[in-house]
């Protein structure tokens, strides 16, 4: 059994966090490790994870004509199903995340939660709490997997909240944990953020949390993630 061959079985008996470290080692095989992912995106194509999201991310970027005609034939426009009860449009929401563009996405989330919250929302560019209670699940779960399909399970609503949760509900612990407040001091917008995967788990999406806990409180407490 040559080199490639092991890392293909250690790939497919492993962990879905460990197989999230091995795609890189299987791109470095050249065509035959492409054609393994190409093929194992194909038989998951009905599941938005974090790892067939990085696979995605990796084909889409690459130079090989067989990468962009596989993605090109079979995923369009990404890994994940955009569904909407308020009938929103999540497509420019997914490209910015495929592109690893982590503030654009930030800033535009933002905007899909006042589009979610209705006309009033919109125009003042932001969410009340009150607002957050009458989100539909369905929407505030897509905008969820979308930031996990995308960010290796790094950034979202859901990991937020477990930590949230880990801490006891403790929000200035949990300021701390995200990086969104160090010593008692709040981080500045946007360039004490870190917008790329070297941020800590649950850097991002962000709230804003300078108007206080609620809207924050409201988007970890919501049934969605029940």
């Amino acid at each position: 059994m040559n080199d490639l061959e092991i890392l293909k079985e250690k790939f497919k008996q492993t962990s879905e966090k460990n197989k999230l470290s091995l795609v890189t080692e299987l791109i470095k095989k050249g065509e035959d490790g492409y054609q393994f992912l190409r093929e194992f995106l194909f038989n998951n194509k009905h599941q938005a994870a974090p790892i067939t999201g990085k696979i995605y991310q990796l084909l889409k970027q690459s130079n090989n004509p067989e990468d962009q005609k596989f993605i090109n034939l079979y995923f369009p426009q990404g890994i994940v199903k955009l569904t909407s009860e308020r009938n929103i449009d999540y497509k420019d929401l997914q490209q910015l995340l495929i592109n690893q563009k982590y503030q654009e996405a930030d800033i535009l989330t933002r905007v899909k939660l006042c589009e979610i919250a209705g006309e009033k929302a919109i125009q003042r560019k932001w969410v009340y709490f009150t607002e957050v209670d009458k989100f539909p699940k369905e929407d505030l779960q897509l905008i969820d997997l979308l930031w996990q399909v995308y960010s290796e399970g790094k950034f979202g609503y859901k990991i937020q909240r477990q930590m949230w949760l880990s801490l006891g509900k403790d929000y200035g612990q949990l300021w701390e944990k995200l990086k969104w407040k160090t010593a008692n001091k709040w981080t500045k917008y946007p360039q004490e953020f870190i917008w790329d995967l070297t941020a800590p788990t649950g850097h991002l999406p962000l709230s804003n949390q300078l108007r206080g806990v609620r809207v924050m409180d409201a988007l970890l407490s919501h049934p969605a993630w029940n």
